[in-house]
């Protein structure tokens, strides 16, 4: 099972909808968070984000998933010379692959964020609660459960793909 978290602060909507029927034309089994609204954190620019988690197979290298994720993000308008801290279109983000732990085709798994942004662990406990985080050993329900950042505020938003509300 893969797990990637997906961003948008720019045609959130849009870029949001773009992403999940390309994942779903793409990969097997394709399983998907609800949608939060999020404050930035770190960025200057002040648009909210909308965030969420997808969960997926496949038995492509991890290489070849984030360079899959990376020509997503660039054909949305994803631009590589922009500032890390800078609004986006787009943003996918592996977070797991499987068990796989340290990095792998220069991509660090577990990606950090899921044990220090709420943005991350919020959608990712809700769509995998008895999963474990393979570095950590506790499920994502668990972490979620413990996690303690009262200034990463977010909150569900309706949200609907292939004319279905997203859970």
């Amino acid at each position: 099972m893969i797990s990637a978290s997906i961003g948008s602060n720019i045609d959130r909507e849009t870029h949001v909808r773009i992403c999940l029927d390309a994942l779903a034309g793409t990969f097997a089994s394709l399983a998907v968070s609800r949608v939060f609204e999020s404050e930035p954190v770190g960025f200057e620019d002040g648009r909210n984000f909308f965030n969420l988690v997808v969960a997926f197979e496949s038995d492509w290298s991890v290489g070849e998933l984030q360079a899959w994720c990376k020509r997503l993000e660039f054909a949305n308008g994803r631009r590589k010379e922009s500032p890390k801290f800078s609004p986006r279109t787009l943003d996918i983000d592996l977070l797991t692959v499987g068990d796989l732990i340290g990095e792998h085709d220069g991509v660090a798994l577990p990606r950090g964020e899921i044990l220090h942004h709420a943005f991350v662990l919020k959608p990712l406990a809700e769509l995998l609660p008895e999963a474990r985080h393979p570095r950590d050993g506790r499920t994502y329900g668990e972490l979620w459960a413990s996690f303690d950042a009262p200034d990463q505020r977010l909150w569900p938003v309706g949200f609907s793909w292939q004319a279905q509300a997203v859970r």
